[in-house]
């Protein structure tokens, strides 16, 4: 009998070993065994998160300043009074001590102006207060027509919107000296146009 020769066994040996001869499965697709899948890309991180508005309590807007409104009348139990003395019971000012820098003019007991001042952090939503530049205001509010103060010497003036004449309520700004607003007017005709609270 011939004898097999040490290499020729050693190769059946292996043959033997491997798994396709011994008819052992595949490997499961996703057991151990399996080389691991490229992971997927990792999401893009999300935009960050817009600047929030100022809350409606310390933001101004064409319709008015939290719970007061133009063209309504004065909630009652808000605060806002007329404080000090009156010109007169058809025109008067009020203030809310919530809300320092910050007076109303009310006719006919309706609402028709709201004004900003020094004291006051109140903002419109496009982030312009007491305080901002003219250059602000004039990008923000294009096309606002421009007009001499009545106290103050240039370049101190009044920057109204267009439209103030149109009934709807409107923005009125008072540009100082220094270039920069000091008081900002919501209201309307002619109440936005006064200089001195009811006159």
């Amino acid at each position: 009998m011939k004898q097999i020769s040490p290499t020729i066994a050693f190769l059946f040996c292996l043959a033997a070993c491997s798994p396709e001869s011994a008819g052992a499965p595949e490997t499961a697709p996703g057991s151990a065994n399996e080389s691991a899948a490229p992971s997927p890309p990792a999401p893009a991180p999300s935009p960050s998160a817009p600047v929030e508005a100022p809350p409606a309590a310390k933001m101004l807007a064409l319709e008015g300043l939290g719970v007061l409104r133009i063209g309504e009348a004065v909630p009652a139990g808000s605060g806002w009074a007329a404080r000090g003395a009156q010109i007169s019971d058809e025109c008067r000012t009020i203030s809310a001590p919530d809300f320092p820098g910050i007076y109303a003019i009310v006719e006919d007991d309706n609402v028709r102006r709201i004004t900003v001042g020094q004291r006051s952090d109140v903002t419109l939503i496009e982030g312009i207060g007491v305080g901002a530049s003219e250059a602000e205001v004039r990008a923000a509010f294009p096309g606002f027509r421009e007009s001499p103060h009545k106290y103050v010497g240039a370049p101190a003036k009044y920057l109204t919107a267009p439209n103030a004449a149109g009934g709807d309520p409107a923005l009125r700004f008072e540009i100082g000296e220094d270039g920069k607003v000091s008081l900002i007017h919501v209201g309307t005709m002619p109440v936005l146009d006064y200089v001195e609270g009811c006159a």
